[in-house]
């Protein structure tokens, strides 16, 4: 018993969310100078680089899931954003048009569809990696990127195009 605790005792320490150096200004930066996907997991790349044990599987996943929060968050910003200003041209047009499709309904169904489809994919980029360490920071890796391509999509008016 003695011996297992002195092993563990001379195990490295994981990787706690506070050790990370994890900065968004490089995305933000990208974005403001007219980027866009590209700049998905420019934060996550400088955090593995800068936090020691960084290029661990810890390390890497902790700091690409700093990153897909942000990401998450400024999705659910711009969704609910789009969301209400659908609601109002929906009540808009329902006065002249009755007919007219429900473009708040078909976002809510889309982002559904979405979360799903985005789910599914980042299970596959796991599986790619048959039961192995990597799979959980390319999981995440897979959720940063595809959140981050869904906020731009949501953002840059790409809708009816």
């Amino acid at each position: 018993m003695k011996r297992l605790i002195a092993a563990l005792v001379l195990l490295p320490a994981p990787l706690a969310a506070q050790d990370l150096v994890f900065d968004i200004a490089p995305v933000t930066a990208c974005l403001a100078a007219g980027g866009g996907e590209e700049c998905a997991g420019g934060a996550a790349e400088l955090c593995i680089e800068a936090t020691p044990g960084g290029y661990t599987t810890v390390g890497m996943g902790a700091c690409a899931d700093r990153e897909r929060q942000w990401w998450d968050a400024r999705l659910n910003v711009v969704y609910k954003d789009l969301r209400t200003r659908l609601r109002a041209q929906d009540a808009e047009a329902e006065s002249y048009a009755s007919h007219a499709p429900k473009q708040a309904e078909a976002l809510l169904a889309m982002q559904r569809a979405w979360i799903g489809f985005r789910d599914a994919k980042c299970d596959f980029e796991r599986s790619q990696w048959g039961g192995g360490t990597g799979g959980g920071p390319a999981a995440v890796s897979c959720h940063l990127h595809e959140t981050a391509r869904q906020t731009l999509y949501l953002t840059d008016g790409v809708l009816g195009e």
